[in-house]
C-alpha cells in the first residue's frame, strides 16, 4: 500500500472516508448503490464486473462474487469471462456485458454503430444507462483500490 494508514486503522475505511470524506463518502455511497439497486440479471452483472477487475488488476475485485438471495455465479464463471468471446457458458446478454466492459475500460472510442445495434438488439436504453454506470463505477474505483494497493486490504462494509 503507498498511502499510510495508521496503526488500528482500517484502510478502506480511513481512505475512503477519513483521508477524503467529501469525496470518499459519496464515492462508497455510489460504488455500494451500484451493487444495492442495480436492475441486471447477476450473471451479465457480474459478467461486467469481473472483466473489469481482470482489466484493472484489482485483487479483491477478482476474487469478490457478487450474492443475490443466496445465488452466486459458478465457480468456473471467471474464466469464462476472460474467454467470453468463446465460452459457451453465456447468453448473448451475458457475452455483451463482458464485452462491453472491456472496450469501455481499453476501446471506448471504437463503440461502432454495429455494436450498438448488437447492444440494443439485447438491452434497453436504461439497462445500458445502468450498465454503463455500473462500468464506469468499477472501472474507477477497482483502479484507485489497485493503484492505491488497497486491494489487498479491501473489505466491502456488512461482508
Amino acid at each position: 500500500m503507498i498511502i499510510d494508514v495508521p496503526q488500528g486503522k482500517d484502510p478502506i475505511g480511513y481512505v475512503w472516508g477519513e483521508m477524503v470524506p467529501g469525496i470518499g463518502v459519496a464515492a462508497a455511497a455510489f460504488s455500494l448503490s451500484v451493487y444495492e439497486h442495480s436492475t441486471l440479471g447477476l450473471r451479465e452483472f457480474e459478467a461486467a464486473r469481473l472483466r473489469i477487475a481482470q482489466i484493472n488488476g484489482c485483487l479483491f475485485c477478482q476474487d469478490w462474487r457478487t450474492e443475490r438471495d443466496g445465488v452466486k455465479v459458478e465457480p468456473e464463471f471467471a474464466d469464462a469471462v476472460t474467454d467470453w468471446r468463446d465460452t459457451d457458458l453465456f447468453d448473448e446478454r451475458t457475452r455483451l456485458a463482458a464485452e462491453y466492459a472491456e472496450r469501455y475500460a481499453t476501446d471506448h472510442h471504437g463503440l461502432d454503430d454495429d455494436f450498438w445495434a448488437r447492444m440494443f438488439d439485447h438491452y434497453t436504453q436504461p439497462e445500458v444507462v445502468e450498465l454503463s454506470m455500473s462500468i464506469g463505477s468499477w472501472l474507477a474505483f477497482g483502479r484507485l483500490n489497485r493503484v492505491l494497493g488497497l486491494d489487498t486490504a479491501c473489505v466491502l462494509p456488512g461482508h
